[in-house]
């Protein structure tokens, strides 16, 4: 993404978190991106938000600290990571609310040429799972790293 992300980030081993600091007019609030596995075992949900006891995150606070743009992109720093050390994992990310997803759906929409070059990327309906288009309505999103292979071809 083209902000500013948080340089100051504690990583776990396994990268199942990422916490971090929040500083801004508010104060700091010590947050966590966590990837925690769904049912199936290859898809894995993004939780994220204020940290306020050990590994318990509050997904509805707000804070409003002026930087949610350089929060965003910490956040697809983790996702890149992430997927970058577990390429057949997918990622799933809603929103604690309508709200919160309809700021996904616009940071994702803003950075989609640059996001699409890496991940696959789709949206979720209340019907059925098809590719992201800018602007889609949407609950939910599946990212997955897109893997690049080129086959030999012979003379």
């Amino acid at each position: 993404m083209k902000y500013e992300s948080y340089d100051t980030v504690r990583i776990a081993d396994d990268l199942s978190s990422f916490d971090f600091v929040s500083t801004g007019r508010r104060g700091s609030y010590l947050k966590q991106i966590s990837f925690e596995p769904m049912k199936n075992g290859e898809v894995y949900q993004l939780v994220f938000g204020n940290l306020v006891a050990e590994n318990e995150i509050d997904d509805f606070s707000i804070n409003d600290n002026g930087d949610r743009n350089k929060i965003l992109a910490t956040v697809a720093l983790a996702v890149n990571k992430y997927t970058k050390r577990y390429p057949g994992r997918m990622v799933y990310i809603t929103g604690s609310t309508p709200s919160r997803t309809r700021l996904y759906r616009m940071a994702i929409g803003l950075n989609l040429e640059e996001l699409s070059l890496t991940f696959e990327i789709y949206g979720e309906t209340p019907t059925r799972i098809v590719p992201f288009c800018k602007n889609m309505e949407v609950i939910g999103f599946f990212v997955k790293r897109k893997s690049f292979y080129y086959p030999f071809t012979t003379i």
